[in-house]
């Protein structure tokens, strides 16, 4: 039976009291991205007497497992971002750019066009662009995913920005990845 997304799973208005939060967010491109669902639930069933897990799924399928919720207003979720202990994202560079500028180092699993998941391969260029900087932690394997999330709870500070997140390039990236997925959007 699939857990109800209503208002509970989404207040975190006492995220200090608790397990830790997982929140997934696949963006909102019209591509389904089912195997980022499929991975966080593998790890979750691990985990599921110690963690809370939320995900903004959009046309993917909803989970079985934890809450989800198609579509999320923005202050929906940069609360739940804000309340997280990690954060696994899309690639998408404003998702990505909003993520840190909450202070928060995202976990990223790009889209796969291959996969009929997006257009084109941009998502993985530039989340390992970004990977190479530091500035996300890549995961292109369910194994990796998995890491990546142990690593997080294990120790939640280093996926924490000392600097908050802010970049002074952000706005820019953030700006242009919005053009680029207006553009493709004009495209459908």
């Amino acid at each position: 039976m699939r857990p109800e997304a209503a208002a509970g799973p989404w207040d975190f208005a006492d995220a200090a009291v608790g397990s830790p939060l997982v929140v997934v967010t696949v963006g909102t491109d019209h591509h389904r991205f089912d195997r980022l669902v499929t991975w966080v639930e593998h790890w979750f069933a691990e985990w599921v007497d110690e963690v809370r897990v939320v995900a903004q799924t959009g046309t993917a399928r909803p989970s079985d497992s934890f809450p989800t919720q198609p579509y999320l207003a923005p202050a929906e979720l940069e609360g739940a971002v804000t309340a997280a202990t990690a954060v696994v994202s899309h690639g998408g560079p404003a998702t990505i750019m909003g993520v840190r500028k909450l202070g928060i180092l995202p976990i990223v699993v790009p889209r796969d066009p291959a996969r009929d998941e997006h257009v084109d391969d941009h998502q993985q260029r530039f989340g390992r662009w970004l990977a190479a900087r530091g500035e996300v932690a890549l995961a292109t394997t369910e194994a990796e995913l998995h890491g990546r999330l142990d690593a997080a709870l294990a120790d939640p500070s280093a996926f924490r920005l000392a600097d908050g997140g802010v970049d002074p390039r952000a706005e820019a990236v953030e700006r242009f990845g919005v053009l680029i997925d207006e553009l493709l959007a004009g495209r459908r």
